[in-house]
């Protein structure tokens, strides 16, 4: 891409290409370095973090319909990072838990994104890191919210 030709882009485009490019890169590391779609790792870290779950537990927790992570937990279980048991109680019932793998998986995953390396050289500098940080959290929080609109400059 560009970046010269994006140099006069209005900050909330630029907003946008620049979380579709990190996807994109994110995505493309979890399946080059860890074997995991996203969908696969947001999975196995729900898994990790509140430990054996029914199924449709997991499915809520991620967002998806039970159906959906079917296939989600057929990858990891064909992977050897999930098992699937029958819930004594309720033999309709399958529970999900992470095999030793799973777990091991998971911990670098966790590992990983609390390093916080930086992104870019720009991050690197916490000064500037900040800003960056502030500037997200309130787009994120503004969620819904329309933008005012802006007024022309006076001279």
């Amino acid at each position: 891409m560009d970046l010269v030709t994006l140099s006069d882009v209005p900050l909330g485009r630029l907003l946008v290409v620049a979380g579709h490019v990190t996807g994109q890169r994110w995505n493309r590391f979890l399946a080059e370095e860890h074997g995991l779609s996203q969908a696969g790792m947001v999975a196995l870290m729900t898994i990790a973090q509140h430990g054996e779950l029914p199924h449709r537990a997991v499915a809520e927790r991620c967002f998806v319909r039970p159906a959906t992570l079917t296939g989600i937990v057929d990858t990891l279980e064909r992977d050897g990072l999930v098992e699937r048991q029958r819930d004594e109680a309720d033999r309709r019932s399958v529970r999900l838990t992470l095999t030793e793998a799973g777990r091991a998986r998971a911990a670098a995953l966790t590992e990983l994104i609390h390093s916080e390396r930086p992104l870019t050289s720009v991050d690197a500098d916490p000064a500037k890191a900040a800003v960056i940080r502030e500037f997200l959290l309130e787009v994120i929080a503004a969620g819904d919210e329309p933008s005012p609109p802006l007024e022309a400059p006076t001279c």
